[in-house]
């Protein structure tokens, strides 16, 4: 577990999207997707929800363009004044979601693009697009910055620049009738089929450390692969796995809207950016505008309307070194 000073106990309010089990519902229709074993997903209902709204309180319109940030953008951009932006949709906040018209877009990277796009006095131009997709296309000039709880580390460095607004990692939650109270060790997942999304950063360290149950005499376990959130939590409602390793802000979130599911706290913590191709020239442009959040109260608010203060960083760094345990 991280001895990070961002792991202090989870202040949450207990407001829960009805757009949640909506949304569950939808995606446990799809085929799942992605690098792992793929799984069924048809049938069953949503699991069922404890309360019924999202946070909408508008925190971000009052921010105001900062010159000083601004000036560091490119020529080109600035003259431009837009950006393409490739998002990621999961399913449930605190990432972002849809709200019931099923085309606006909330969550906690939305407001802090739309703050940051704010101070700098430029328009994005959003996209929703596939978590896996996002990074590749990057690379191939597609979008300009993607957001999508990325978390940095250095196989993503190698190819990916980032521009760090909050601190988040990996963890796991189980059926509350799981033998499992926490896990610190992957061998303790040995045997058991475990739900992540797919091309995540999940997906890869659960497929780095299958060995360990080999080396240590046991039966692997088996990493089943997701493309929406809704179709992770009904695959573990519904039996066919046994514990999900996400986010530890979205795992906190689901298992308070979910009945009968608990979360075994944080394993590994990350730090999260902005995305950008390799050798960008917009990264000291948004470092400046997340801190100019940070100084000027923004942030705080941002935090506070998602419940995700325990994920707050004191200043905004470009492409930091994977924090190692």
């Amino acid at each position: 577990m991280s001895k990070s000073p961002h792991s202090r106990r989870y202040a949450h309010s207990r407001r829960i999207p009805v757009a949640f089990a909506l949304i569950t519902a939808t995606a446990l229709t799809l085929t799942a997707c992605g690098s792992g074993d793929s799984a069924d997903t048809t049938g069953g209902a949503a699991p069922a929800g404890k309360s019924d709204e999202i946070p909408t309180q508008d925190v971000v319109s009052s921010v105001g363009k900062n010159a000083a940030a601004a000036k560091l953008l490119p020529t080109d951009v600035r003259e431009r004044g837009t950006l393409n932006l490739a998002t990621a949709v999961g399913g449930s906040p605190p990432g972002n979601t849809y709200l019931e018209d099923g085309r606006t877009i909330v969550g906690q990277d939305a407001d802090f693009a739309a703050a940051v796009a704010k101070v700098l006095g430029l328009k994005l131009k959003r996209e929703a697009a596939s978590f896996e997709a996002i990074l590749p296309a990057l690379d191939s000039g597609k979008y300009d910055l993607g957001t999508g709880n990325f978390g940095v580390t250095e196989e993503r460095r190698k190819t990916i620049d980032f521009v760090t607004y909050i601190n988040d990692g990996q963890g796991f939650a189980v059926r509350d009738d799981s033998k499992l109270k926490k896990v610190t060790d992957f061998k303790q997942l040995c045997g058991l089929n475990v739900a992540t999304g797919a091309g995540t950063t999940f997906e890869v360290t659960l497929e780095d450390n299958k060995h360990v149950c080999e080396d240590a005499g046991k039966k692997p376990y088996s990493v089943k692969t997701y493309a929406e959130q809704g179709a992770i939590w009904g695959s573990l409602q519904q039996g066919r796995t046994d514990v999900v390793m996400s986010t530890i802000n979205g795992l906190r979130y689901a298992v308070d809207q979910q009945e009968g599911l608990k979360f075994l706290g944080e394993y590994h913590r990350l730090d999260v950016g902005f995305a950008f191709k390799k050798g960008t020239k917009l990264a000291p442009a948004f470092q400046a505008a997340v801190n100019q959040l940070i100084k000027d109260g923004t942030y705080d608010r941002i935090l506070k309307k998602w419940g995700t203060k325990d994920s707050a960083i004191e200043e905004s760094r470009i492409s930091p070194p994977e924090i190692k345990d």
